[in-house]
């Protein structure tokens, strides 16, 4: 069977063609721009990468263009678009309505627009991928998997905010936790590399990447999570920075020229990485610069491993016994230099790193870089979201 994941933003299509037979990716791209002059989209397929000249003013246009790529005589990996059975689309936020994935139709659309409220950066771009493959792929079953839904097991003494309760009845402000396909995906490959069912582990997954966030795991269900109502909460991100006082908000708002939104702005794009160094959301280039004697850069390094850090000493507080900590996305796959600020000095607490280990991961690879006599495993686990998405659509399409 074949299945085309989705992701959607406001000005993008991330995709992939699945053949689940063996779960093989027949082709994968990214369009960008839309609705600009410098729209540009990057197929990969059979080996080769093409970058053909297009245009597209929105999410429709924009799929046709995939759409036509993967059935192109020269570069196409399928024959006609009907061998497209099902569509995964990555969803963002489902609320609490929604638990795992399932499948698209009239009432689930207006519940996620209901959640647009709560993620309008991402819910609204979703919707419009889930129009257009309406649109196109009439035959094919569309699904929906939620970025949300595998913290749906969070308790309340882990979601409520210690606010008026009424905020939560009247206005859903709760903690939701994001990236759950990551953490869901690197939770049962651990499992796999333990050799042990993951229903019987407790784990710590940090997916760092632009954006970060880190899920406490027991058992295999989500028990605690640094995101919160939206992804702004908890550790310190590229551009966002996490964790914060909310007072400073209406200081600033009395006590500045910057409006709300200014400040919104700053927070969502000004800040984490990007605003204590002055110089660069991207982590290569703050370790690079830290090396080479900026200060603001060796700060910014500091500042996000001890927030990192401070969050895996509460989950293994939380969790009480640790089978392994997981590291994944951009950053938590590929600098040995964070992974190895993150675990030092907590060998009292089970955690001993393999120095080789931990600088000899390749990029892509999954590793365990703990020492032989460290109690908790520590894993490098390259995350893969579209194949979690395509997994989840087969399960649905097949049921």
């Amino acid at each position: 069977m074949k299945i085309l994941t989705i992701n959607c933003g406001s000005s993008s299509i991330k995709y992939q063609l699945f053949d689940m037979a063996d779960e093989s990716v027949l082709a994968k791209g990214l369009l960008e721009r839309l609705g600009t002059e410098q729209v540009s989209l990057c197929h990969q397929a059979k080996g080769a990468v093409v970058q053909p000249s297009c245009s597209a003013e929105d999410h429709r246009d924009g799929l046709g263009l995939i759409l036509a790529s993967l059935v192109h005589r020269d570069y196409g990996v399928i024959e006609r678009i009907e061998q497209i059975k099902a569509v995964g689309h990555r969803v963002v936020h489902g609320g609490e309505e929604f638990s795992g994935a399932v499948r698209i139709d009239p009432k689930v659309i207006r519940a996620i627009e209901n959640c647009a409220q709560l993620a309008p950066l991402h819910n609204r771009p979703n919707l419009a991928g889930i129009t257009a493959a309406q649109m196109a792929l009439g035959s094919a079953v569309q699904v929906a998997v939620f970025d949300t839904a595998f913290h749906s097991t969070l308790k309340k003494v882990a979601f409520i905010y210690a606010l008026p309760y009424e905020w939560y009845e009247q206005y859903g402000i709760r903690r939701y936790g994001f990236h759950g396909t990551s953490h869901q995906y690197v939770a049962a490959s651990a499992a796999e590399m333990l050799g042990r069912p993951l229903n019987e582990l407790n784990l710590i997954t940090a997916h760092l990447g632009n954006g970060c966030s880190i899920t406490a795991i027991r058992r295999g269900k989500s028990v605690d999570h640094s995101m919160g109502l939206t992804p702004a909460e908890g550790l310190v991100m590229g551009t966002r920075g996490g964790d914060m006082d909310p007072a400073i908000v209406f200081h600033l708002a009395a006590n500045s020229d910057m409006s709300l939104e200014q400040i919104n702005e700053a927070l969502q794009h000004r800040s984490g990485l990007l605003g204590i160094s002055g110089l660069s959301n991207d982590m290569r280039d703050i370790v690079q610069a830290g090396e080479d004697g900026q200060e603001r850069a060796r700060l910014a390094l500091e500042i996000f491993v001890h927030r990192l850090k401070k969050y895996i000493g509460a989950y293994m507080a939380l969790l009480g016994e640790v089978d392994g900590l997981v590291f994944t996305g951009g950053i938590g796959e590929n600098s040995a230099v964070v992974r190895s600020k993150a675990v030092a000095n907590l060998e009292r607490f089970g955690l001993r790193l393999d120095g080789k280990a931990n600088e000899a991961v390749a990029q892509g690879q999954a590793k365990e870089i703990s020492a032989a006599d460290s109690e908790v495993k520590i894993l490098v686990i390259p995350t893969n979201e579209e194949l979690l998405i395509a997994r989840q659509t087969l399960a649905l399409v097949g049921s």
